[in-house]
């Protein structure tokens, strides 16, 4: 094998086998494809299996050995030059929703793939070692959370997921066992303190951003955080016909005013990034009766923690002048919390040099849905580079990337890899 440090591809950039890459996900999607050109492949189902087979097979080609760990994350890795060193670590997901795309988390799996395969094809060996990585369960299967696998990794699995029954009556243990994993020894999936020098995920954008700006590679700032909140307004039900408008304390008409101060919190004045109210409910739910309730799930994101606290403050302050306004009573219920996630600022520097290099044009970005990478953060430096998303669009049958976008990002990502085997040293 050529060491690194020996070898004239440190002159400049190296590239992927592009068509490599294109073939093996024009594969992968076989694995759930749908007639409309999605995917439909949820983790542990036999589409998945399959495509996590086929992956197996192509980690094995790349010259890494293969194992399913206790949380049946599946693992590619081989030594490198000095093993006491962490592993540099890329990946992604396999699994998709019902009736979603051909790249989400597919393409990370696959660029990190044919990043190892390219090092091998020109005989480099890092100092680091290595590891890819197809994190199980991404999206959450029925009633289980997602993010599993990466969770895993960073040891913060509770153990009641486990139990938990998924939409077949089973407990999650046991379908996780069925897809090679070991729900009786889940701690085991964890890697300990000083094992992974580094991660790095490659991503779909799933957003308009990089499109609309003409700019090929997304560097990620970080991963957002979000707040999500049950608003809940009462009223009093009524006739529709017979109770007079000044007589009326709608509940609807208090939430939909909640609603467009929902979207103010995310405007020019605002102080989150974006913000979404995604689910109404009316009760009684009767088109000629007066609302007597309704119940709003609200969604505040942003990379600073700060400012989700700011915009919760403000929708408490929202709800009691609407309440005071309408003859209601509003209250708040603050649920899930989850924390920003900012990158690793050498990763992030590392992945603007290698855009230069290539001459891929680039631009700083923060990721508004969550991925492997920010529970990965909790173990490790971590990272992620993203590519355009036709028209925006993600977890739908139209969700494309061009090929040229997904080799231009597995081009970067390698690139990557070989500064950060020099980066992340201890002497570095």
């Amino acid at each position: 094998m050529m060491a690194l440090l020996d070898s004239p591809l440190r002159a400049g950039p190296i590239h992927v086998d592009g068509d490599r890459l294109t073939d093996r996900l024009g594969k992968l999607r076989t694995f759930g494809g749908t007639t409309d050109g999605g995917v439909t492949r949820p983790a542990f189902t036999p589409e998945d299996l399959r495509a996590r087979e086929t992956t197996a097979g192509y980690l094995r080609e790349a010259g890494l050995r293969v194992r399913v760990d206790a949380a049946a994350n599946l693992i590619g890795t081989a030594p490198g030059r000095r093993p006491e060193l962490g592993a540099l670590v890329l990946g992604s997901h396999l699994d998709t929703v019902r009736g979603g795309g051909a790249y989400d988390g597919a393409y990370g799996v696959m660029a990190a793939v044919e990043v190892v395969q390219s090092l091998r094809d020109r005989r480099v060996e890092l100092e680091h070692p290595v590891a890819v990585i197809a994190f199980a369960n991404e999206e959450g299967t029925p009633d289980t959370s997602p993010m599993f696998g990466s969770r895993a990794v960073a040891g913060l699995v509770d153990e009641r997921e486990l139990n938990a029954r998924t939409a077949d009556g089973r407990p999650f243990s046991e379908t996780l066992d069925a897809a090679g994993g070991d729900s009786a020894r889940i701690g085991r999936a964890r890697w300990p303190h000083g094992s992974i020098a580094a991660f790095l995920e490659a991503h779909i954008e799933q957003g308009p951003i990089l499109e609309r700006e003409g700019a090929r590679i997304g560097v990620v700032e970080g991963i957002s955080g979000r707040q999500t909140v049950e608003l809940v307004v009462r009223g009093a039900a009524g006739h529709g016909g017979t109770t007079p408008m000044d007589a009326r304390r709608d509940a609807l008409v208090a939430a939909a005013q909640a609603v467009l101060g929902v979207r103010e919190l995310a405007g020019p004045s605002g102080v989150v990034r974006v913000a979404t109210v995604g689910q109404c409910r009316v009760v009684p739910g009767a088109w000629n009766v007066i609302p007597g309730e309704a119940r709003l799930q609200i969604d505040l994101r942003d990379l600073d923690g700060a400012a989700i606290d700011e915009g919760l403050a403000r929708l408490r302050a929202l709800s009691d002048r609407i309440a005071a306004d309408t003859g209601t009573t509003i209250t708040l219920s603050p649920q899930q919390r989850v924390t920003p996630t900012r990158c690793d600022e050498r990763l992030r520097k590392l992945a603007v040099d290698a855009a230069d290099s290539l001459g891929h044009a680039h631009r700083s970005l923060p990721s508004g849905a969550g991925h492997d990478a920010q529970w990965m953060s909790r173990v490790a430096p971590s990272g992620m580079v993203f590519v355009p998303s036709r028209g925006g669009v993600s977890h739908v049958p139209e969700e494309y990337t061009a090929p040229e976008d997904l080799v231009a990002g597995a081009d970067v990502l390698l690139n990557v890899v070989l500064a950060g085997d020099r980066e992340f040293r201890p002497e570095g």
